[in-house]
């Protein structure tokens, strides 16, 4: 891409939407993408119970939970509160932790990967080398020993899911604006006196959007994922407040005799991050060039 002017952002957004609705994957994943972010909005008028409320109407004669069915669409848990209730109320909890924890990997990780891909030299030697060494641990293990450290809640939990997952993020950007920075209309701004902020926002930003839209759409189902596991292990989001991975830490015992508390959860997650990355590849091929002719 050598072009010098900037492109039309939304002529661009018009585009990309059109192409995604046309195409069915991403259509189904834009459905599904929707119809949770409803229900996390809507969560108080959509629930058909309290989450909280801890019955014995939801337990059976033997104090066992109830299978889905009747006033328990998706059955109820070992403490006789409605699962689809927590579930729906999950949704705005893996939602918001996913959205911010994502936004903040992203700021972070294309505010270091410009930087060091545009002024090079020692600071991109520093900045680099530092993402490097966050890239050689283990991004779960770090997940969690930041957890531990801190007491899980909302924010905490996603800045940690951040923290470990802002260096892919920096070192795609990095290698595309190392690219960039040396390409003719880059130079021609530099010798016309254009300022470093001009060049970064003005000139090299709008072509890095294509990848950044892409990485966070993409990153979106990676976060979700991550959360619903740190939950999962007890060091993610804290009962009563519920998520998808509580829900199965929670009833993980029961398993074998009341399975729907572990696979509905389960198939929450994985259909959040299906959707996601449905539609990131489809965005991922919309928005590069280089694929477009593959299609």
């Amino acid at each position: 891409m050598t072009e010098t002017t900037t492109p039309d952002a939304s002529g661009q957004t018009r585009s990309a939407w059109r192409a995604l609705i046309a195409r069915p994957r991403s259509a189904f994943g834009l459905m599904i993408i929707v119809l949770m972010v409803g229900a996390a909005i809507f969560a108080p008028w959509v629930m058909p119970h309290d989450p909280f409320e801890q019955s014995f109407d939801g337990l059976s004669l033997v104090g066992a939970p109830l299978p889905p069915g009747g006033d328990f669409p998706l059955g109820t848990d070992l403490l006789g509160r409605d699962l689809a209730s927590r579930l729906i109320l999950g949704t705005r909890t893996s939602l918001i932790i996913g959205v911010l924890a994502n936004g903040i990997a992203i700021l972070l990780g294309a505010g270091v990967g410009i930087t060091a891909g545009y002024f090079g030299g020692w600071i991109g030697a520093v900045l680099m080398r530092f993402t490097d060494l966050m890239m050689a641990f283990p991004a779960l293990l770090l997940a969690i020993v930041l957890a531990a450290i801190f007491q899980p809640s909302l924010l905490i939990v996603a800045l940690v899911i951040a923290m470990v997952n802002w260096v892919q993020m920096a070192r795609v950007i990095y290698t595309e604006t190392r690219s960039l920075a040396e390409r003719d209309f880059i130079q021609v701004q530099r010798a016309l006196g254009a300022g470093h902020l001009r060049i970064l926002f003005a000139h090299l930003l709008p072509h890095l959007l294509s990848s950044i839209v892409v990485f966070g759409t993409l990153g979106i189902s990676t976060t979700v994922l991550l959360e619903a596991t740190l939950s999962f292990l007890g060091v993610g989001v804290q009962p009563p407040t519920p998520s998808w991975g509580n829900i199965i830490f929670e009833n993980q015992t029961y398993f074998s005799s009341a399975p729907w508390l572990v696979f509905f959860p389960g198939a929450a997650i994985l259909l959040l991050a299906l959707a996601f990355n449905l539609v990131g590849d489809a965005l991922r091929d919309i928005l590069d060039p280089t694929l477009k002719g593959r299609h």
